[in-house]
């Protein structure tokens, strides 16, 4: 059975959740990667960001409508939503624009699980965690030389 660990990067890069997200910008274009785990300063994982994220500060904000009823006014279409919006359209830092409820992983899961959080929550990268530290990522690419090393060649060859 193929693990989590046979297939994760080893010791990913990382940033904290004080960098500008204009720092976050430079670093992903120059690494070439789609997101880095979040990490505080004892290396535990506090959320995730990705390019994704930067692209939603780039976005038309969509004000919820609202009507007023007695003494009373409505918001139509999530209050709260329309505040995240605009707390991460205004972000400075990571910390800011990050998503705080991240998909994990423990070394030991198999991949069979890891490709099902994948598809469902539609996840280019899921970090691999122990004891609350980050000790690998999988990314989507990881997956897909994880199935090219698994498959026989006469698999592969279509026999």
């Amino acid at each position: 059975m193929t693990l989590a660990r046979d297939v994760m990067t080893s010791s990913p890069k990382t940033v904290p959740p004080d960098m500008t997200v204009q720092q976050l910008a430079h670093r992903l274009f120059e690494d070439e990667v789609g997101g880095y785990p979040v990490v505080d300063g004892d290396g535990r994982l506090v959320g995730i960001v990705t390019e994704t994220d930067l692209i939603f500060m780039q976005k038309q904000v969509h004000i919820p409508t609202t009507f007023a009823f007695l003494d009373a006014v409505i918001t139509l279409g999530g209050g709260h939503r329309f505040e995240e919006e605009l707390r991460r359209l205004a972000a400075r830092t990571v910390g800011d624009v990050m998503t705080r409820e991240v998909v994990w992983v423990a070394a030991d899961e198999p991949i069979e699980k890891v490709a099902s959080l994948m598809v469902e929550h539609r996840l280019y990268t899921i970090p691999v965690v122990e004891e609350g530290r980050v000790v690998g990522v999988i990314g989507r690419r990881d997956m897909v030389r994880a199935f090219l090393h698994g498959t026989r060649e006469g698999d592969a060859a279509g026999a």
